[in-house]
Parts: C-alpha cells; structure tokens; sequence
C-alpha cells in the first residue's frame, strides 16, 4: 500500500465506482480503497436476510417469502433511460459485457387522483384518458413540435429562441391545463419541481426528446431498462472495468483516513498504519464529514408483495411519478416496483419502494399516498436517510465529493452528478459521442 497513486477512491458506492472505471479507462494509476466487505455502499443490493437484519436486527425473515438468496433489494433503486448518459456511459467503457438488461414495463403518472400512462407521442396522446378532446389535441401539437425540434435548424424552432423563451412561455403558445403541464414536467421531462417553468425552455424540450428517443430505442412500453440482479451489479461491473485497466482494490480497509499538508492539499489515506499517497481523492460524504452540508432528507419505504401495482396493466416493473402539486408537497413522490422478471425476488414476488425528499419526521404519514398505490403488501419497512453535498473548493485541496443520492427513481441526476465530477478532476468532458447500436447486447 506504500505507493504512490494519482487518485484514491474511498468507498464503492455507484457513482465512485463509475469514476474509478471512467479514470482507469483514461490510463490514471487508481487505488479503489473502502471500509466496508461489499461493493456497492449507500446504493449496495441486499438479500432478505441482509435486509431483515437492517431493518429488523436478530429478527428472522419468515420463511413464506421464499429463499433469502433469491432477493436482491437495491437500497438506492433506480431506472436508467434507454438513451440517456448512464446507457452510454456504459456503452463507452464497454461495461455492457458484464451485464445484462432487460426493458422496464411501464412508466406511469399520478393525475387527478388516478394511476395513468405517460404519453409520449402525438399518438399516444390521442389515446390518453389523461386529457380531454380538445387538450389531446393541444397536446399533440406540443409533442409534434418536440419530435421535429432540431437545435441546428431554426425552421423547426417555430420563431422562438428557447434559449430565451421559459418552458411557461413556450407551453402557453400550445394552451395546455395544469394537469397536462404536470405530466409533462415531472413524468416525461423528470424535473424535480416546478423551478423550469421559469426558466429556458431548451432543457426541457431536450429532455422529452430524450424520453421519446429512449422510448423508442427499446420499442416497449416505457423508456426505461434496468440490470438482471438489480444494481448491485453496476458497482461490479465498473470496479471490474477498473481493475482491467490497473486499478487496485482493497475492501475491509478500516478508518481510512484522509491525509493533508500544510497547505490544506490532501497528501494520501492512512489505514491500518500504512499510507498511500496521491494527489487527488474521490469520495462520497462520509469519508471527509467536515467538508460537506445536509441538505436534506429522503423518506422511504419498502415493500415486499405478491402482486404488480393495480392500475399498471399487470406490469411486473414500473415507475409512477405522483407530481408535487398533486399532493400540495414541495417535492415529487416516486414508486419503484421491480420483480422476478428482473431476477430480484422469487417467482411471484414484487419489490416496491416508495420515496420522496422528506418533509416531516414521520414517513409512515408522508409515504402514505405512494403506499396506498401498491395494495396490500407482505411486509413493510420504513427508512429515512440524510443527503449531503460537498462545501469543499477542490481546486485548493483536491477533493472531489459526490452528493448523496437524491429521491429520484431514474439515474439522470446521478449521472449529471458523476460527469461533473469526471470534468473537474481531469479538465475535459467524457466524450460519449459513439454507436449506439453498439448496445445491441444491452438490449438482450
């Protein structure tokens, strides 16, 4: 361990692991260090007895829900889109050969007190119990103005700058309702909140034609795929990425502890009286707790069931958005729902995960309109966890921090998050410019 790397990367969360690959690809001498024995830390799978002992210590799991080795229960569950930046950023590293995909069944949202599918398409508007007559074809023009818009050809602009014009403005030209309005923010855009409606129209409208492209790469029922095994495998696949191209790996490496000079620079980590030295460190918050915030809380539940989520066409994996307004909240809700068909419970068995950004000190309350979309359930369990974000300025103590992983059941911010983080320590964008069709294995 008395040696000297570029980077040292503490913990084996997605995102860390993402960049130690990212970084070993480029030819950085990497040492991948963390205190726990498993990969995948914060957002690790568990089997049912590791989940029993979480939540419910010396207790054991009963045993009608079937082997414990049949579960792989994702602490941090999310989709990834069928085009989006964590799919190719995966296609780049040529990390698809060490897993294995299947499309998501269905992506729904919560309007007006009722379970609906997102459209995405003129067509499929057309089709949506969603809307009325005359909304659908409102919202058919809208979608029809997406599909053909071209950033690099201003005759599909229509005279609007939407580096200027406010998603507000833009979607006014169409006259969509409120409801409409919401779906299309929060379901199909996948905004947070309501904070893009006043702001340029242009990422929004890049991110619907993303929705539609991803759609339509995988030609199913929603823009969503997600690993066999649950995403216990992604943290793998990378560390493996990493190792091929000469990153070294110690797991069970207690302490861990960050070294610095004079100056304030980190110097190395120390662990069991061994230091390695380097010159940057990559870390998620819990490794340097004096350089970063709270921004927040998650609230979560956890449910085990022996049936899909009513009122999503029997779909054995599927989101639901239930949009803030819906609910008078300040952030969205999300329901996760994956199952057997993924390889992550026994035959017969649902996993469902219903998570928000916390309110209130008691998430049985605040849960509750997510929870009563599921139906009844086996079992459940209850779980809040605190966000952070780094306060740090890594160009004076390199020391760059990832932020804790947000409520969101889709990758998009997670990944935004790992790209930025891949541009400070080297100074350049990750080119994800390739074939897509390369990922045909992916869509196996």
């Amino acid at each position: 361990m008395d040696e000297e790397y570029e980077v040292i990367v503490l913990g084996t969360g997605l995102k860390e692991c993402i960049l130690s690959g990212l970084l070993s690809v480029d030819g950085v001498k990497v040492l991948h260090m963390d205190r726990n024995d498993y990969y995948g830390g914060e957002s690790t799978s568990l089997n049912l007895n590791q989940l029993w002992k979480k939540f419910r210590g010396e207790e054991k799991a009963p045993e009608h829900l079937g082997a414990s080795r049949d579960y792989n229960v994702d602490m941090m569950p999310k989709f990834m889109m069928g085009n989006g930046k964590l799919v190719r950023t995966l296609i780049h590293t040529d990390v698809t050969k060490y897993l294995s995909f299947k499309a998501v069944d269905g992506s729904y949202v919560f309007v007006k007190g009722k379970v609906q599918k997102v459209p995405v398409t003129p067509m499929e508007a057309l089709k949506s119990p969603l809307m009325g007559i005359f909304e659908k074809r409102r919202a058919g023009k809208f979608f029809s103005y997406v599909q053909d818009y071209d950033e690099k050809d201003p005759k599909t602009h229509n005279g609007m700058d939407l580096t200027k014009v406010t998603t507000k403005e833009l979607i006014a030209k169409f006259g969509l309702d409120d409801n409409t309005i919401d779906f299309i923010g929060h379901a199909v855009a996948l905004h947070t909140n309501d904070q893009h409606l006043n702001q340029p129209a242009l990422d929004t409208v890049m991110r619907m034609k993303l929705y539609a492209e991803s759609l339509a790469r995988f030609q199913g029922t929603s823009p969503y795929i997600y690993p066999l095994y649950g995403l216990g495998e992604l943290p793998q696949a990378f560390a493996r990425l990493s190792a091929v191209y000469g990153g070294t790996y110690m797991l069970c490496k207690p302490e861990c502890k960050v070294e610095f000079d004079e100056e304030g620079k980190v110097t190395g980590v120390t662990s069991e009286g061994e230091t390695a030295k380097c010159k940057k460190i990559v870390c998620d918050p819990s490794y340097l707790p004096n350089k970063v915030r709270k921004i927040g809380r998650v609230a979560r539940a956890i449910a085990i069931m022996s049936h899909p989520i009513p009122n999503t066409n029997d779909s054995h994996s599927v989101q639901v958005i239930i949009p803030q307004k819906q609910l008078g909240r300040k952030s969205d809700m999300y329901v996760f729902c994956c199952s057997y068909s993924h390889n992550v419970a026994p035959k017969g068995k649902f996993i469902a995960f219903v998570s928000t950004d916390a309110e209130t000190d008691n998430p049985q309350t605040e849960l509750k309109a997510g929870i009563d979309l599921l139906g009844p359930v086996d079992e459940i369990f209850f779980d809040m966890y605190d966000r952070y974000e780094p306060v740090n300025e890594p160009a004076l103590d390199n020391c760059f921090i990832s932020t804790s992983y947000d409520a969101t059941t889709h990758f998009e911010t997670t990944v935004a998050d790992v790209l930025n983080t891949y541009t400070l320590i080297t100074g350049k964008q990750l080119d994800l410019s390739v074939d897509l069709s390369a990922a045909s294995a992916a869509e196996e």
